[in-house]
């Protein structure tokens, strides 16, 4: 009986394989946890948070009586962000600052980056996976699609910039959506390389400056208005960034019960 028990309790022992894959279901759980939180949870939260600072913006274009213009708080909403391709239901306030807690709430202003509408460029980074994925998307544009940014008496629109097209075939590119004088710009001199999306490392900041990939800081008398999109890539990875510019084909004052055509693009 006692030589059962001790047979019985040999065959107990632990085998190593057995073990290493327990261990990898484990981690394989706590993975799917992770990524539970990093994009569904996180999406929650930032919803939420988005919510927050549109109602502010709404109150404060709303208010029959405003205060004077100040410059908004970092984490504020100023403006709002439409891309029509990507439907009807895509607007996001977007925030000033470029801080976790800020980009939290939608995208974010890089507060260095010239205002929307100006000459220069006007820049935001945004999320891809995780936290509202405003920019997850961002893939997708195609050349001359629009980006439209409103403000509290301004709708601003902008045309993605032609998308790897040959040098001799950006210009005619550039024209299908832009006025010719505008195209001729973005074909030649400073912004002959601007392409309207690609890849590049997280520490090529020059993407945001007023001509983007120059080294000059300042704006300049004729620069172009521009619009720039940073985020993420590939998804879930930061190791990269996806960067899309476009330009500014036309600015129009808001008037009550009347919107841009372009919003209706993506219909």
């Amino acid at each position: 009986m006692g030589r059962h028990r001790k047979a019985a309790r040999t065959s107990k022992r632990l085998d190593p394989i057995s073990v290493i894959g327990e261990l990898l279901i484990t981690f394989g759980v706590i993975a799917l946890l992770f990524g539970f939180w990093d994009v569904f949870w996180t999406d929650i939260q930032s919803g939420r948070e988005q919510a927050a600072v549109a109602r502010e913006l709404d109150n404060q274009w709303d208010d029959k009586n405003p205060r004077p213009l100040t410059e908004p708080a970092e984490g504020a909403a100023f403006a709002r962000l439409y891309i029509p391709s990507f439907g009807s239901d895509f607007n996001f306030s977007i925030v000033k600052g470029v801080a976790d807690d800020d980009l939290n709430k939608g995208p974010g202003h890089y507060e260095d980056s010239q205002a929307p509408g100006k000459p220069g460029n006007f820049a935001m980074a945004g999320h891809r996976v995780g936290r509202g994925s405003p920019f997850n998307d961002l893939g997708l544009l195609n050349t001359c699609d629009a980006v439209v940014v409103e403000t509290a008496g301004t709708w601003n629109i902008y045309r993605v910039l032609p998308i790897d097209a040959a040098p001799g075939n950006r210009k005619a590119e550039a024209e299908k959506c832009m006025p010719s004088e505008l195209a001729q710009k973005i074909s030649s001199g400073e912004y002959a390389g601007v392409n309207g999306r690609y890849i590049t490392t997280p520490s090529d900041i020059n993407v945001i400056n007023p001509v983007p990939g120059q080294q000059r800081v300042e704006v300049r008398p004729g620069d172009a208005g521009l619009l720039t999109m940073t985020t993420c890539h590939p998804q879930f990875s930061n190791k990269e960034r996806m960067i899309v510019h476009a330009a500014l084909v036309r600015s129009e004052p808001k008037k009550a019960g009347s919107t841009p055509k372009e919003l209706t693009e993506g219909a």
